[in-house]
């Protein structure tokens, strides 16, 4: 009993790598030996081999079993004793990687080595969950890695992944393969309750970000949340892509609908994937000249041609030639999207 007590302790001290192949050796010897001492029993290696495997699973579905008095003590001796010890070590090992593996998902140590993802830096549990379901309804296959200083997310999700860490630095943006995601979303951090400091912090992740845009010369697709519209143009030298100013932006939307009652619900619809008709964007097609061919084609399509980027005033320039590299948006619902970019 001592001497199994050493081995098994030393090892349940050896990674799983190395008691893989030591258990891939134990069958392949096991069976070999068997193959040669019980020819009779055992007439091809693969019944020798699944004989092995059954014993040292304790599974023994007595199809084969070893008749010499030889057979029966290598198996009593070998098998029985440190086989079968062996592979409960090794299960044992693999339910440790396992549990290990997860413990780190959550606690956000992981690299995320996938491709088309979406970042999102430091949402709240209400930003996170609005923005899952937003994402999640128009984008199937795609996924969203929260980079924050938590110690784990507050939701769960197979799509969705966590990167433990400072925004800021750069160590912590590549764990999250912030090179290969479609866009980086930076929100303001509504713990602070000074607007000055909120957007001085945001600021820091954006340049960070910019940072890695030019050592790697990749271009990185990033949003940001802004608490206050006059620091904007301090963001416009972090070359950040688009701005969503937080309070301002809903104190307009209230405004909106004051004065012109319903337009509320028309915004909710645009700003949400999961109900009515959206916004799209399209390529440009050969056959459109001008913003007017783009927009009466669109229109027998069931769609309406909404702008140029932020340009929305096509209608009053409905003559003029689409310029290259236009990026058009349109308003419409999803079947009739797919049918505009068949």
């Amino acid at each position: 009993m001592w001497i199994l007590h050493r081995i098994y302790s030393k090892m349940s001290k050896v990674s799983l790598a190395h008691a893989g192949i030591m258990a891939i050796l134990l069958v392949i010897i096991s069976s070999i030996i068997m193959r040669i001492l019980e020819p009779e029993t055992f007439p091809r290696l693969i019944d020798a081999l699944w004989w092995t495997m059954t014993t040292l699973v304790t599974v023994g579905y007595g199809d084969y079993f070893p008749k010499s008095d030889v057979g029966r003590i290598f198996t009593m001796l070998i098998l029985y004793t440190i086989g079968i010890g062996a592979m409960g070590v090794i299960i044992g090992k693999i339910f440790e990687s396992i549990s290990k593996y997860r413990k780190m998902k959550e606690e956000g140590k992981l690299n995320y080595t996938g491709k088309g993802h979406y970042i999102l830096i430091g949402p709240s549990k209400e930003k996170l969950e609005k923005v899952m379901s937003e994402i999640f309804a128009s984008e199937k296959m795609s996924d969203i890695v929260v980079v924050d200083h938590a110690d784990k997310l507050p939701l769960e999700d197979d799509r969705l992944h966590f990167v433990s860490g400072n925004p800021a630095e750069e160590e912590v943006l590549i764990k999250a393969n912030i090179l290969e995601a479609k866009s980086v979303a930076i929100f303001s951090d509504d713990r602070i309750d000074y607007a000055e400091y909120s957007d001085g912090k945001t600021l820091l992740t954006a340049s960070r970000v910019e940072h890695i845009s030019k050592k790697y010369n990749k271009g990185i697709y990033t949003i940001v949340e802004v608490k206050k519209d006059k620091h904007i143009s301090l963001f416009e030298h972090a070359k950040v892509d688009e701005f969503i100013l937080s309070n301002d932006s809903m104190a307009r939307l209230i405004a909106q609908a004051a004065i012109n009652h319903g337009s509320s619900r028309m915004f909710g619809q645009l700003l949400s994937n999961t109900d009515g008709d959206n916004i799209y964007e399209i390529e440009v097609k050969p056959e459109w000249i001008t913003y007017k061919h783009a927009a009466l084609w669109l229109f027998d399509q069931g769609a309406t041609l909404l702008s140029n980027g932020s340009s929305l005033d096509l209608a009053r320039r409905h003559d003029e030639k689409i310029p290259s590299g236009a990026k058009l948006f349109i308003i419409c619902d999803e079947a009739t999207y797919r049918k505009v970019v068949e």
